[in-house]
């Protein structure tokens, strides 16, 4: 059997394409742009200890990373004066440039301490020093910390793989002469070996907090949104029910007015005829298009919406529940649209029921204005008192999304927050049309 052309180049083992894999990501992670300039970010200054320094001394804080690696700079600098016998101005360099270059161009200072510890060999060797210098020991240790919290995991293992391998190299070829005074790549890399885990282990540390963190995020918008939805949907169930019920009254009354008058003239049967069929086509139409958001389990009350006539009824049962509350009512009482009635109803319900919830102990204040141009509720409560005997009930923060909602479907304005004495406030204006503004 003959194999197609080209089949053969396709057709690569696992072990293959893992190898060109790795090739890949070397070439990537090392190669690639090995000198791209990529400066140090200042440190975040939003921690637990740094956000209580004061504004000048945060300002500092923010470049303790840049000051700790130049200080690991001085360190090896020292180590390269102390040890050369004169010659740290040749050592000193090779050791410190490397370190400095991390914070402007990390993979580029890696391959800047391989080179430095080669150069670094001629200046003499002593009791266990081959193939890293003391100062170069140090060096390379620091630039290898650095690059990898830099980078990623991957990388720093690539740059542990080739440290290994310089160091196995020299003491293979080149290391027969050194070894009565000891070679030192095994401690090289075990320190080295150590610090990369403890790099990785925080990368990783690092990258589950940001998916969590992310997750909580994604999932306080999705919960934000049902919320939304949720409440929409109430307030459509709702409307549903205050137009269903209005628009059946207009229709059994246009059927039901001409046999209200003796002898009616034609043309007025004909009108009351078309006031009922535009009723009834009006509430098919709205109950085909409203319907599609009640549930299948859903019925509707058999009770008739509660309006602010039952708001002392409800001023009742919250005392009933321990919450000492008054109510003043200011303007002419006068009947409102029922779906601002309905609204004004269950934003006070909603209000005091954040007071008892929140707030265990205090008293609240309802107060209902009725204004020339709608209607104006303001729900206040105290603070609760220094020894709370109850713990207040977290909540969800469901109950201000759902106010809010019912107010932007009125087009009216609310307001919510806490007040200076460190009580709650509830503001809420919603509009009604004059009987001149409907005729318009």
């Amino acid at each position: 059997m003959t194999m197609p052309p080209g089949d053969g180049a396709k057709q690569r083992s696992p072990e293959f394409r893992l190898a060109a894999d790795a090739l890949r990501g070397l070439r990537q992670d090392l190669f690639h742009d090995a000198f791209a300039y990529r400066p140090l970010p200042r440190m975040s200054v939003d921690g637990p200890l740094t956000r209580r320094l004061p504004g000048r001394l945060r300002e500092y804080a923010a470049w303790t990373p840049h000051a700790l690696i130049a200080a690991c700079a001085m360190f090896t600098l020292l180590m390269a004066t102390v040890d050369t016998n004169g010659l740290g101005i040749v050592l000193g360099p090779l050791a410190v440039i490397p370190i400095l270059l991390t914070m402007v161009r990390p993979v580029g200072a890696f391959w800047l301490s391989m080179a430095g510890s080669v150069l670094a060999l001629p200046f003499g060797v002593g009791w266990g020093d081959w193939p890293w210098r003391p100062s170069s020991f140090a060096c390379h240790l620091t630039v290898l910390t650095v690059v990898a919290v830099r980078t990623r995991p991957r990388t720093a293992a690539w740059m542990w793989a080739l440290t290994a391998a310089y160091g196995l190299a020299a003491e293979t070829l080149f290391g027969a002469d050194h070894y009565y005074y000891g070679t030192n790549t095994a401690p090289m890399l075990v320190f080295s070996a150590l610090l990369l885990l403890v790099v990785a282990v925080w990368h990783i540390r690092r990258a589950a907090e940001q998916e969590v963190t992310a997750q909580q995020t994604v999932t306080a918008h999705e919960r934000s949104r049902r919320t939304l939805l949720e409440e929409r949907t109430t307030i459509a169930r709702e409307l549903h029910d205050v137009v269903a019920h209005h628009m059946s009254v207009v229709a059994i009354q246009a059927e039901a007015a001409p046999y209200r008058v003796e002898n009616p003239p034609p043309e007025l049967e004909k009108a009351f005829a078309t006031i009922r069929e535009n009723a009834v086509a009006a509430l098919t139409e709205l109950r085909r298009v409203l319907g599609v958001v009640r549930a299948e389990d859903y019925e509707a009350p058999d009770a008739p919406q509660p309006t602010l006539a039952d708001l002392d009824g409800l001023l009742a049962n919250v005392r009933e529940a321990g919450l000492s509350v008054e109510k003043a009512v200011t303007g002419a009482v006068r009947e409102l649209p029922q779906g601002v009635e309905l609204s004004a109803y269950r934003i006070v319900q909603e209000a005091l029921s954040n007071t008892l919830r929140h707030a265990p102990g205090a008293s609240a204040r309802v107060e209902v204005s009725y204004v020339l141009g709608g209607l104006g509720l303001r729900i206040v409560n105290d603070p609760p008192p220094a020894p709370a005997l109850i713990k207040p009930s977290p909540g969800a923060g469901h109950g201000i999304t759902g106010m809010r909602e019912r107010v932007s479907m009125l087009n009216g304005e609310m307001t919510a927050g806490p007040t200076a004495d460190g009580g709650y406030e509830v503001a809420v204006f919603l509009p009604v049309a004059t009987v001149s503004e409907d005729v318009a």
